[in-house]
């Protein structure tokens, strides 16, 4: 019989497991999560990368190309490691989650969808090339009642094909610089528009207008540059080009840059020759103009100021930031500078709408952390930043508090184009005579007109002939109607008929 002591431990150790292997009361809530597999149609090799769940109330079938910024809803998101197909994954309470993690998921009626990032060099962690992702699945969702949604990945998402028409082409051209820095082939690309009377005049030649989108934009908005016949330059036609500024991590912006990498060059060296001798530019500095929108305002402006002998003019309009003492009234130059608090601790608006802010950097900030890359401001880390011990571009602010690194902020000086021209203004001042055109509105949705008014202030002082206007009553969008549009259009003419009489 074995000692007393050794019988109340097996006792003791019965009950223990009694307790560990008892069942789920019926009454006990299973957690809310989701069971993602995928199909071998999406992949046959296992997955490394991140998978997510995108949730809507409305229904919608492929993936969006990114959460909406002013009404973005909650998206789910897991990194993971050689996951085979068929093989189930959990995404559940310790996801990453915005705008909160799972369990705090308002109840309601959504439609889930999983999303496959294979991360091939496309902006949208859902919407690109070769993504894999599944039908969306209605469910009544209440992280407090728990409970499990299976979602299936068996689709491939392909990009839609520029078709071209009459009047519309497309230029895809490999870039040898780009492919060299990325060590796989890259190519840029440019919607062209082509004049009403290209066809019928062959021996003539244009002058060529390269338009940069904004955040988002591609060279497919050369269709509707088609529509509003662009090409008329209020009575001087030309060709109208459409530049595509997306890449990996968002706008590159034409900047050349450590994470991006020559992509300005690339455009000047490589994308502009080949479309002005196919489509019969007139190939001269005098003939050839800039303009774009938000950060297509940006790269048109910085085009001008950073090849001055490429460009003839530039008309940007509601530029992202050109002085980075206001940086969406943030001053980085500033010791103690915070992306999410201002002076008095309160939180800092990202953006406004009627002069009431609508969008707050902080949770701004933390949906681009749930997406991984393809983000507006992690896009212009990409830009201005160097490139971290990591691989990555090196962070700007501190995701957690908001703090600024005053060592980048310091690094992102070369990239401030109010400061570029002040220190090169000996040499620039002469180039850029008569051919700086900025306008932005008074009440910018994204506070972007502080910046626009210091850059003006500078290019004052230094007696500069620069056309910098502050739009009163006009916001981000509101500025760009037909009345500006004509206004560009007829500057454009004059501009062109200037050295080009007749």
């Amino acid at each position: 019989m074995p000692p007393r002591r050794c019988v109340w431990a097996g006792v003791a150790a019965l009950l223990l497991a009694a307790v560990i292997c008892r069942p789920a009361s019926a009454g006990a809530a299973r957690p809310l999560e989701f069971h993602v597999a995928f199909d071998r149609a999406v992949s046959s090799e296992p997955f490394t990368g991140r998978v997510y769940v995108l949730l809507s109330q409305k229904e919608f079938t492929e993936p969006p190309s990114g959460p909406n910024w002013f009404h973005p809803e909650p998206f789910f998101a897991v990194d993971v490691r050689n996951w085979k197909p068929g093989e189930t994954l959990t995404v559940g309470a310790d996801a990453l989650g915005y705008p909160g993690p799972l369990t705090g998921l308002a109840p309601g009626t959504y439609y889930a969808q999983a999303v496959m990032d294979f991360d091939r060099g496309g902006r949208s962690f859902a919407a690109a090339e070769g993504n894999g992702y599944g039908r969306p699945v209605k469910a009544e969702l209440d992280s407090k009642a728990g409970g499990a949604v299976d979602l299936t990945v068996d689709q491939v998402y392909h990009a839609r094909a520029f078709a071209e028409t009459d009047r519309v082409k497309l230029v895809d051209v490999e870039s040898k610089l780009l492919t060299a820095f990325y060590g796989a082939p890259t190519h840029v690309r440019a919607g062209v528009v082509l004049p009403k009377s290209f066809a019928a005049q062959p021996e003539r030649r244009y002058p060529v207008v390269y338009e940069i989108p904004g955040f988002g934009g591609t060279h497919f908005g050369a269709f509707g540059a088609a529509d509003r016949n662009a090409t008329d330059l209020a009575g001087a036609e030309a060709v109208w080009v459409v530049l595509d500024p997306s890449c990996r991590l968002g706008h590159h912006v034409f900047a050349d840059s450590a994470n991006n990498g020559p992509v300005g060059r690339a455009l000047v060296e490589e994308l502009i020759p080949v479309i002005e001798e196919e489509y019969r530019g007139l190939g001269t500095a005098d003939a050839r103009f800039v303009t774009g929108h938000s950060s297509g305002g940006w790269s048109s402006l910085w085009l001008q100021v950073a090849y001055p002998d490429v460009f003839g003019g530039v008309w940007s309009l509601s530029p992202d930031p050109v002085d980075f003492r206001d940086f969406q009234r943030i001053d980085l130059t500033r010791p103690g500078a915070n992306l999410y608090t201002d002076a008095d601790g309160k939180p800092r608006p990202l953006a406004r709408t009627r002069g009431k802010p609508l969008l707050y950097f902080k949770p701004f900030s933390d949906m681009e952390t749930v997406m991984g890359h393809g983000g507006q401001l992690a896009s212009f880390e990409a830009v201005f930043s160097p490139r971290g011990a990591d691989g990555r571009p090196r962070s700007l602010w501190d995701r957690k508090d908001g703090a600024v690194d005053p060592e980048t902020a310091r690094a992102w000086e070369q990239y401030d184009i109010r400061l570029k021209i002040e220190r090169e203004w000996k040499t620039l001042g002469p180039k850029l005579a008569g051919k700086l055109h900025v306008y932005t509105g008074a009440e910018d949705t994204f506070y972007l007109e502080g910046a626009v008014r210091l850059l003006q202030q500078s290019l004052k002082d230094l007696g500069s002939d620069a056309e910098i206007e502050i739009v009163p009553g006009k916001d981000h969008s509101s500025l760009v109607d037909r009345k500006m549009r004509e206004r560009i259009a007829r500057e454009m003419g004059e501009a062109f008929r200037r050295t080009h009489p007749g």
